[in-house]
């Protein structure tokens, strides 16, 4: 997961610092720190997002780690719907020059009960050093997909719905 893309923070694959102990080490492992400590975390990416990976692989693994979204300038097609489906947050800067603003150290909180069709949701970026600013990001989410979302999958919203017929 995130093993071949370069961290900003010090340009190196798979090595990202882990924010509860200081330490680098490779992406899964912080994930799974992360997960078992209960903390959620977010992917901030560049253009074309998802570009040349195994979609169904790179939206799964993320959503088994504890990742809660991928904020990006674009998706490449058809792996922002795999996200969907995963339970994830695909989500972009509505204002793509915003990814320029956010720094590696910085952390962020996720508004997800502006969740809703056609709306935008606010990012809000608590710098190292400055002042807390937030941050526009656009959607593509229809009634359903927000379902999926709620239920953790598009898989356990069907699973939902052939348990509440049968009951």
């Amino acid at each position: 997961m995130l093993i071949g893309a370069i961290n900003s923070a010090n340009g190196e694959a798979n090595k990202v610092k882990n924010v509860t102990n200081g330490e680098w080490d490779a992406v899964p492992a912080t994930a799974r720190d992360y997960k078992k400590k209960g903390i959620k975390w977010v992917v901030i990416g560049d253009w074309n997002y998802g570009e040349g990976s195994s979609r169904e692989h790179a939206a799964l693994e993320p959503r088994h780690l504890g990742g809660l979204a991928i904020v990006t300038r674009s998706f490449a097609r058809i792996h922002e719907t795999n996200l969907k489906k995963q339970g994830m947050l695909p989500l972009t800067f509505s204002n793509p020059e915003d990814y320029d603003k956010i720094q590696p150290e910085d952390k962020v909180d996720l508004m997800c009960t502006q969740l809703a069709v056609g709306k935008p949701m606010t990012l809000r970026v608590h710098p190292k050093n400055g002042e807390v600013f937030d941050v526009q990001l656009s959607h593509t989410f229809n009634e359903g997909q927000i379902e999926w979302f709620k239920n953790g999958s598009a898989l356990n919203t069907m699973a939902k719905a052939a348990k509440s017929k049968s009951s």
